[in-house]
Parts: C-alpha cells; structure tokens; sequence
C-alpha cells in the first residue's frame, strides 16, 4: 500500500504543461501600418517570444540606386521615409557632395537647415500624435495634423510638393526659396510653442498615457548601445549622442541648440524627448532665418551643378554644361573612391555608403536607415510584457517600413 501511494504522489504533483499561442501581430493591425509583422508567442496575454519581420515592401531601394544617375535617386529617398523626405533629400546630398568633393554655398546650407529642421519637427509631431492615437488620445492626434499642414504649405511653397519633395540635387538645391520665405516659416512655428506645450500637458497629465508608457519598453543604455540603436530612443537612455555635433554638416556647428535626454530609456521618456527635440528644433530655425545669407543656393561648379537658366540662354559654355549634366549617357561622374556620410534624421543616424568606378551611375549605393537599427530592439522590449504593451512600445519607436526595405 505504502508503495502505491508513492508512485500517485509525483503524478498529483506535476505542473500542466505551458501552453502558448502563436500569433500575429499585423499587418492588419493599424499600429502596424500595413506592411509590419510580428510572429509572437502568447502565455495568456502575456509575451513570451517575439520575431519581428522586416515587412513587405521589398523594393530595393538600394538596388534602384545602382541604376539610376546621382540626382536621379533623389526621388528615391523621398520614398524611404515618407514622414521627413526632406530630411533624407539631405542627408544623401550630404554624401554626394563629399564624394564629388563639391562645396555648397552658406545659402544653400542654411536654407538647407532651416528644411530640415522643420521636417524634424512635422515628424516628430505626428509620431508623438500617432503615439498618443494608438492609446487612445484621439484629440491629440488631430492636433499635431492641423500643425504639419501648415508645415506642408511651407514645403510646398519652397519646393513645389508636400509629400515627396525631390528637392535637393547635388551641390545644392534645384531653386531658391521664395522672398517670403522668413515670414512663411515663422508664421508656422510662432504658434508652435503653445500647441507642443498644450500637448505634453494633455499627456503628461493623463493617468491612463502615464500607465501605458511609464516603465514600458525599457531599454538600458548598455542594450541601446550594443544594439546600435540611435536617434530620441537612444538619447531616452541617456546617451547624448547627435549627428549634429558628432559629426557636424551644413552649419550646425555655427548655430546654438541642446541635446535632450533622459535616463528611464521607456516609452515615455522617448515621448518627452521627442517634445524637447522640437522645441530645439524652432530655436535652429529662428537662427537660421535671422543669419540666412545672401547669394546663390547651389554651387558654382557647374560641371556638377546646373547653370542658372539665364546663363544657358545666353551663354555656350553653360548651355554645354546644361545638356551634358542632364543628357543620358553623360551626367555627372565622380572620382573613383568611396564614402560613408551621415546625418541626424529624425529617427537617428542615416548614413549613406556610396563606391564610385568613375561614371554616371554608382557602383555600389548602401544605406544605413535608423529605423532598421531601431527595430531589431521590439523583440528585447516586449519580451514578458503584455500584448497591449506592444502596441504603446511599437508607437514609441515610430518605425518606418520604408526604412526595413531591402
């Protein structure tokens, strides 16, 4: 008897085996954007393993590259981050010119900045009324739409698109900014201050925001920093890291800003830097606007850049400058060589790796797009959180499918 005993006890006191649930996450689902997967595993509603996917774009933006002439993939990057195509008409100017070697005007550059600045801050604007929409915050995300349509006029006003602007070509921008300029761009950003602080009262304010961001999605800095993750999600770790004064381009060395971090590395704290960001954004702006110079926006080499349209009417030299520039089969061709540059884009650092052999087209284009460092960190983030979780960290890391392609 004692014996049958025994052997019924371990059988009572075994554990039911764990259960999960695999699922997906998008991308149906409108935190996902419509191109966002991820293949989860559920205990409950609880996280217990996480496999992003890169999404289902695969156009080959990289590839495209290496087939169309230097200003023509201009039209490319618009594409690749659709919220701050301007900032991304820069950044690969930015590395054109290094490796053309090829010099832009102060104008140029600080029309440049001004743009860029702006298109920060119509990015992180929507990120953080997008990120507040996702929870539930329906106010805020019509608030911070208002406010980009009148950064649009702007943009369109200066470079004749509001979504895909195609602006920038190599050497400097293919036209002038109009003579209002100035006051276009501070009737826009006058009437900023009040709206970003009215939304970080609404936000910070709010039980329900603060429970669904405070401790959620946290990173340490040591994680952020192995995962090479840059951009308001690293500096929300508390790593003071920008492009802008790591590795200074156009003037930023010459104009006064700060560098907003946290130390909580969560989803709220990337909320409240994005919010500081735009702040130091307008600052940039109003610098810019009050030191803007005078003269022209692109460069004077006109083997790279065009020649202003009354020196082509009038002048031989400009109009064989003018056809060999934009006929096929000439174009513009730089030096053999290779270069990595990098700007500060709204999510991070965006490098572009070009390789020249020396003619019209790249031999090799590789870009380095924040989002896709980024993203690689939603696994370690939701990782024992729960499946509501997800959608506030996902929001919080304003991924841009674009970026993922490859």
């Amino acid at each position: 008897m004692a014996h049958s005993v025994a052997a019924v006890q371990p059988a009572a006191a075994q554990a039911a085996p764990e259960q999960t649930l695999s699922m997906n996450l998008g991308p149906q689902h409108p935190a996902c954007h419509g191109t966002l997967r991820f293949k989860i595993e559920l205990d409950g509603e609880t996280i217990r393993a996480c496999d992003p996917e890169i999404g289902f774009l695969h156009t080959g933006f990289e590839k495209l590259g290496e087939y169309r002439s230097y200003n023509q993939f201009v039209v490319v990057t618009d594409r690749a981050n659709y919220l701050s195509p301007l900032n991304n008409n820069i950044g690969y100017a930015i590395a054109c010119e290094e490796l053309f070697q090829v010099e832009v005007p102060p104008r140029g550059q600080y029309v440049r900045m001004a743009m860029a600045e702006l298109s920060r801050i119509a990015d992180h604007i929507v990120c953080v009324g997008l990120q507040a929409m996702d929870l539930g915050a329906f106010s805020v995300m019509l608030w911070a739409f208002i406010e980009r349509e009148k950064m649009y006029d702007v943009f369109e006003a200066v470079t004749g698109a509001r979504l895909t602007t195609s602006w920038t070509r190599v050497g400097g921008i293919f036209r002038d900014v109009p003579e209002d300029f100035p006051d276009l761009v501070r009737a826009v950003t006058s009437k900023l201050p009040p709206v970003l602080a009215e939304t970080e009262y609404m936000l910070s304010k709010n039980k329900i925001f603060k429970d669904r961001t405070v401790g959620i999605g946290t990173l340490t800095k040591e994680q952020a920093l192995s995962f090479g993750v840059t951009g308001p999600v690293l500096r929300a770790c508390g790593v003071p890291y920008d492009v802008r004064r790591a590795r200074p381009y156009l003037a930023y060395d010459k104009v006064d800003f700060e560098i907003p971090i946290r130390t909580e590395g969560d989803v709220y704290s990337r909320f409240l830097v994005r919010q500081e960001e735009m702040r130091q954004s307008l600052k940039i702006i109003e610098q810019c606007l009050a030191n803007l110079p005078s003269g022209p926006v692109c460069s004077v080499d006109h083997k790279v850049a065009l020649p202003p349209k009354d020196l082509v009417y009038h002048d031989m030299e400009s109009l064989i400058h003018h056809f060999k520039i934009v006929m096929p089969g000439h174009g513009i061709a730089p030096p053999e060589g290779e270069v990595y540059s990098c700007t500060e884009v709204p999510n991070g650092e965006l490098g572009f790796y070009l390789v020249s052999d020396g003619t019209g087209l790249p031999y090799r284009v590789r870009i380095r797009p924040p989002s896709f460092y980024n993203h690689q960190t939603f696994s370690a983030q939701v990782k024992g959180r729960m499946l509501s979780d997800a959608v506030a960290i996902l929001s919080s890391m304003n991924t841009i499918a674009g970026e993922l392609d490859r």
